[in-house]
This record gives structure tokens, sequence and C-alpha cells, in this order.
């Protein structure tokens, strides 16, 4: 593994969002992360097309969700009759989660009703546990998403540090930048808008739905090549979670790792970093600080130094 070694220059982030309120905008850290090249072979210099995980890899809104879900999963684990002790059964959820992270929430919750049939429990219907997640989730992050709506904080104080100058920097390069998430499409759609991004992706936001068996984000991955006539390499996918990174590398495109500290906007979370790893990222970033020089290797325009 290489690492392309960052500047040392504050930046200020750019003033963004429509006008909306949040004053004078505090000084970024210095760039001093490493960008972490995992596979040094990939083919470079040829991406047309970008594909964007949203939750933990672009927006912030729903930080802390593991801590909603996880919790809920296991209050319905410990109301069966066959359970184990508590801290099992937490291991047991966490792995289960964080391994569907990326499909749609329902596939989650289709999860659980199987747990719960372990454990000689009758479990309610996936769509009943998405509501009870869903309900809880909101008293967690209403309050973020009520404020970016009404102007009182400024929308990149909910992104991923350096994104909207990422997404900008594609789209002055002609990239076609598309955004999947396996949040509500109503959601992410609301979400992105509040975020001042939806204008980068137009027409191509794609997100779960109803009917969840007529969206995935490896069919999207498929649809993106097929309709645009790519070949692997012009696909680059950036994500924080399993399932953007192997659909990106089953299609022989270029697979981002977003391993983002969410909660402190700052370093790499080397938990994610080594799950990233482990699902077949090429390359492994902390946010998109450096995102010119992320463009720059990813256009072969450097190398590892």
């Amino acid at each position: 593994m290489g690492s392309i070694a960052g500047g040392g220059a504050t930046s200020r982030r750019k003033s963004s969002g429509g006008g909306r309120a949040g004053g004078t905008r505090e000084a970024e850290r210095p760039a001093t992360l490493s960008i972490e090249i995992v596979h040094p072979e990939i083919e470079r210099g040829r991406i047309t097309s970008a594909l964007f995980d949203f939750d933990g890899t672009l927006s912030l809104i729903r930080e802390g969700w593991q801590q909603v879900m996880i919790p809920m999963m296991v209050e319905v684990l410990l109301g069966t009759p066959r359970h184990e002790k508590e801290d099992e059964i937490e291991a047991v959820v966490t792995e289960f989660v964080t391994n569907l992270t990326g499909r749609q929430t329902i596939y989650q919750m289709f999860r659980l009703a199987e747990e719960v049939v372990k454990r000689e429990g009758r479990p309610l219907h996936a769509l009943e546990y998405k509501g009870m997640y869903l309900r809880r989730l909101w008293g967690r992050i209403g309050n973020r998403l009520a404020a970016l709506e009404e102007g009182r904080v400024h929308p990149d104080d909910h992104l991923v540090p350096g994104s909207r100058e990422m997404l900008e920097e594609l789209d002055r390069r002609g990239v076609e930048l598309c955004l999947a998430s396996g949040t509500d499409r109503e959601d992410v759609l609301r979400e992105a808008r509040a975020l001042g991004l939806d204008q980068l992706f137009g027409d191509r936001i794609y997100g779960a739905l109803e009917r969840y068996w007529e969206f995935s984000k490896e069919a999207l991955v498929q649809r993106i090549v097929e309709e645009g006539n790519l070949s692997g390499p012009q696909l680059v996918v950036f994500g924080d979670g399993f399932v953007e990174i192997q659909s990106a590398k089953a299609i022989g495109g270029i697979a981002v790792g977003v391993a983002s500290e969410e909660a402190r906007r700052s370093g790499v979370n080397e938990w994610k970093r080594r799950r990233l790893i482990e699902a077949g990222a090429d390359v492994i970033i902390p946010d998109y600080r450096q995102h010119a020089r992320i463009v720059a290797y990813l256009w072969g325009e450097v190398d590892v130094v």
C-alpha cells in the first residue's frame, strides 16, 4: 500500500447553500491526512461517471443511525423466548447491520425478523420494524434537518468535509454524477436539497422504493455501465459501506472507500477502513479535504509518493 502525502495549507469552506445563514465559515484543519492506495495497479485516467453513496459518504444528517438501529434490534431480540446474553446479541446484530449497510433499510429489518424466528419468537412484519426504527431515528435527526431547511445552520456543517468541492471538481471535469442510497428516495431527495447538493446530481438521485425489489445499488451500477456503454475503469464509486464497494469491483470499476469519522468530522475511522479494504476498496480516504489530490490521482496526474 502507498499513500499520497497531503499539503499543509489551511483553507476556508466555500460559502454555498443558496444564501443560507451560518455567518463566516471557520477555517478547516490543515489537510495533513493521507490518501491510502490499496491497489496501485488499477487503471486510472478514464473516468466519465461517478456514483456516490449518501449517508456517511456525503451526508452527515443521519450520523449515529447505527446507535438507533442496533439498540432497537437488541431490544426486540431480548424479548424472544430463547435469547442469548445482551452482549452476545449486540455482537450478532452489529455484524449483520454492518454487512447490510448500503442496502435498503428493509433488508436489515428482514434479517431482524429472521433472527426473531431463530430465537422462537413471533416476528412483526419487516415494514413494522422499519417504521419503529424510523420513528426513533427521527427523534435523533429531526432537529438537524429542520435547522438546515430553516437556514439556521450552514449545509457544510452536515457534510463530510470537502464533499461539495469534490463534487464540483468532478462536475467541472465533465463527470456524470449519480447518487444512490439505501434510505427512502423521498428522504434522500429532501436531505440532498437541504444540503444544496441536488442540483449537482439532477435527476440521477436514487433511493429505496416501496416496491423494494425494484431498486438495488448492484442493479444501478450495472445500469450505469450498460446505458453509458462504459468499461469498468470509466466508473468510480465512492462509499463507506460494503455494498457499493463490492458492486464497483464486480464490474471492474474503481472503488474509493470513505472511512469517515462521522461524529468528529476528522480523521480515519479505523473500523470502517478495515471493512472497506475487506470489501475490495482500491483507495481509502477519510474525507474530501484533499479533493484536488484525490482527483489528480484518479486521473493519473500524480502517482504514489
